[in-house]
C-alpha cells in the first residue's frame, strides 16, 4: 500500500480516538460518580476539562505544526493523549481524573489540528476527495458511536476501560506514524513564518479559555453574575488584543486576511453550525434515551447506530462528488438535512419510545455525511499548501467552540424550560401521595435529566412518571427546534458564502 494511504490510516485512527473521547464518557458518568465519590460539578468537569483544552489549543497546534513539522506535532499529540489516557484510568480521585482529562485535551488538540494538513500534503486530485470522504465518515461516526462504545466497555470491563483502550491503540498509531507518514512543514523562506508568534499564541489561547470557561459555567453561576460577566469581558478584551497583535506582527499565527475570502468564512460557519446544532444535541438525546426512557448504557448506545450508519454510507460518496458538483451545495444541503432531521425528532410525547427519533436520526445522519468531507476540502482549499495547518486549526477550533457554545446555549434554554415545570411535577407527586427529596431543591432540571424522578414514580405510579417525562420533553422539544433553526441558517450562509472562485488549485504536489 502506498505511503499516503498509511497516512490516512494513521490520521483516521487518531481522529477517531480524540473525537470518541468527547462523547464516550457520557454513559460512564454514573459509574465514575459511584467509584470516585464525585459531586455533580466533578462530573461536569470530566467532560468540560477535555473540551476546554481541546478548543483552546487547536489553533496553536496548527500554527506550530506548520513551523516545526506536522508529523512531529502529530506524534507528540499522540504521545500526550496516550499517556493522559493511562492517567485517566488510574485516577483515584475526581481531581486527578479531571487533570488527566485536561491533558488528554492538549494531546487531542495537536492531533486534530494536524489531521487535515497531513492529508492535504499527501493527497491531490481525485484521491483527495476519497481521502477526505473517508476521514469525514470517521469524524461523524466517532462522535455518534461514543455512547455505544462507552456502554459496551463500561458494562463489560468498568469505566476505567474507556480510557485504557486508548493506550495500545495510541502506541500503535505512534509506531505507524514514524514508519509510514512523511514529514511536511511550511517553507523556511518566502511568506512562511520564521518564528513562533508567542504573543498571538498566549492571547488567543487565554481568550478562548475564558470564553469557553464562561460558557461552561454560565448556567451554574448565573449569566449575570460577576464571575461570568468578568470572564466574558476578559475574553473580549483578550480577543481584541489578539487582533491588534496579529495585525502588527510580520508573522502572525492567524492571518486575518483569510477571513476576507467569503468561502473561508462560509467553511468556518458550517463547522460551527454543524457542531452547535447536531453534535451538541447528542448530550441531551443521550440523557433522554438512557435516563428518561430507562435504557442501559449499551442499549442506549445501540439506538444511535442509525446516525452512524447513514453517515458512513453517505460520506465517501460526498467526498468524491463534492468537488465535481459544487462544495457549497453539499455543505448547504447537508446542513439543511441536519435541520430537517432535528425537526423530525421534535414533538416528542411522554408516551413515545426511542423509535419516535428514528426518522430524524436517519435524515440527520445523512446530513452529517454530506457535510463533513466537503467541509474538510473547503477548510484548506482556499489557502496555499504552506498555510494548511493554520487553516485546519481554525476550522477545527470552530468545530469545538461550536460544541461548547451549543451545549451551553441550548443547555441554558433547556434548564429554564424544565425548571418551569417544577410546580406541575410537584403537584403530580403530591396527588400520588409521594414526596420530593429535599436535595433536589434548586436543581430540578438535574433531578429530571438524570432520571432521579423515576425512583419516586416506582413507588407512586404512572402519573409521576408521565409528569417527569413531560418536564424533560418540554425542554428537549424546544431546543431541538432551536438547533434546527440554527442548522437552516448555516445552510443558507454556506450557500451564499462558499464561492468556487475563492479556492486555490491543489491538483498537484507543491
Amino acid at each position: 500500500m502506498e505511503r499516503k494511504w498509511w497516512t490516512l490510516v494513521a490520521v483516521c485512527i487518531a481522529t477517531f480516538m480524540l473525537l470518541l473521547d468527547v462523547t464516550i464518557v457520557n454513559v460512564a458518568l454514573p459509574d465514575i460518580e459511584r467509584s470516585l465519590g464525585s459531586s455533580f460539578a466533578d462530573l461536569q468537569w470530566v467532560v468540560d476539562a477535555y473540551a476546554l483544552t481541546l478548543a483552546a489549543l487547536l489553533l496553536t497546534g496548527g500554527s506550530l505544526a506548520d513551523l516545526f513539522g506536522r508529523r512531529l506535532l502529530f506524534v507528540i499529540g499522540l504521545a500526550i493523549f496516550t499517556a493522559a489516557s493511562l492517567a485517566c484510568g488510574l485516577s483515584g480521585s475526581p481531581t486527578a481524573l479531571n487533570l488527566a482529562r485536561a491533558a488528554q485535551g492538549i494531546g487531542a488538540a495537536f492531533m486534530f489540528a494536524t489531521a487535515l494538513a497531513l492529508l492535504a500534503a499527501n493527497f491531490f486530485g481525485a484521491d483527495r476527495g476519497t481521502a477526505f470522504g473517508i476521514w469525514g465518515a470517521v469524524t461523524g461516526a466517532s462522535v455518534a458511536v461514543g455512547p455505544l462504545a462507552g456502554g459496551v466497555l463500561t458494562q463489560s470491563l468498568g469505566w476505567e476501560s474507556i480510557f485504557f483502550v486508548n493506550v495500545p491503540i495510541g502506541i500503535g498509531a505512534i509506531a505507524l506514524a514514524y514508519a509510514k507518514v512523511d514529514e511536511s512543514r511550511a517553507p523556511r523562506s518566502g511568506p512562511a513564518r520564521p518564528r513562533v508568534d508567542w504573543a498571538g499564541l498566549i492571547l488567543f489561547s487565554a481568550a478562548l479559555f475564558l470564553l469557553i470557561f464562561a460558557l461552561i459555567r454560565g448556567n451554574t453561576e448565573g449569566w449575570g453574575s460577576t464571575l461570568i460577566v468578568a470572564l466574558l469581558a476578559g475574553a473580549v478584551l483578550l480577543l481584541a488584543a489578539f487582533v491588534v497583535a496579529e495585525r502588527r506582527t510580520a508573522a502572525p499565527m492567524l492571518d486575518l486576511s483569510l477571513f476576507r475570502k467569503p468561502a473561508f468564512v462560509g467553511a468556518s460557519v458550517a463547522a460551527f453550525v454543524l457542531s452547535a446544532s447536531m453534535f451538541s444535541m447528542f448530550l441531551y438525546l443521550t440523557l433522554y434515551v438512557q435516563n428518561v426512557l430507562g435504557y442501559s448504557a449499551l442499549e442506549s448506545g445501540l439506538r444511535f447506530l442509525p446516525v452512524t450508519v447513514l453517515s458512513f454510507l453517505v460520506a465517501p460518496a460526498a467526498g468524491k462528488l463534492a468537488e465535481k458538483l459544487g462544495i457549497r451545495y453539499f455543505l448547504s444541503g447537508g446542513l439543511a438535512l441536519v435541520g430537517l432531521g432535528l425537526l423530525l425528532m421534535s414533538g416528542l410525547d411522554p408516551g413515545d419510545d426511542w423509535t419516535a427519533l428514528l426518522a430524524g436520526f436517519m435524515v440527520a445522519g445523512a446530513g452529517i455525511g454530506l457535510v463533513n468531507p466537503p467541509l474538510a476540502t473547503a477548510a484548506i482549499g482556499v489557502v496555499e499548501p504552506y498555510r494548511a495547518g493554520m487553516a485546519s486549526g481554525i476550522n477545527s477550533t470552530f468545530r469545538q467552540v461550536g460544541i461548547a457554545t451549543g451545549i451551553a446555549g441550548l443547555g441554558a434554554v433547556f434548564q429554564h424550560l424544565v425548571d418551569s415545570r417544577a410546580g406541575e411535577f410537584a403537584r403530580a407527586v403530591k396527588a400520588a401521595g409521594g414526596t420530593i427529596p429535599r436535595n433536589t431543591e434548586g436543581a430540578f432540571s438535574d433531578f429530571i435529566s438524570f432520571g432521579v424522578y423515576r425512583r419516586i414514580a416506582e413507588q407512586t405510579g404512572g402519573g409521576v412518571e408521565r409528569a417527569g417525562r413531560d418536564a424533560f420533553l418540554h425542554g428537549l422539544n424546544h431546543i431541538l427546534v432551536y438547533a434546527a433553526i440554527l442548522a437552516f441558517v448555516g445552510a443558507i450562509l454556506s450557500l451564499l458564502l462558499v464561492r468556487p472562485s475563492d479556492f486555490v488549485s491543489h491538483q498537484q504536489a507543491p
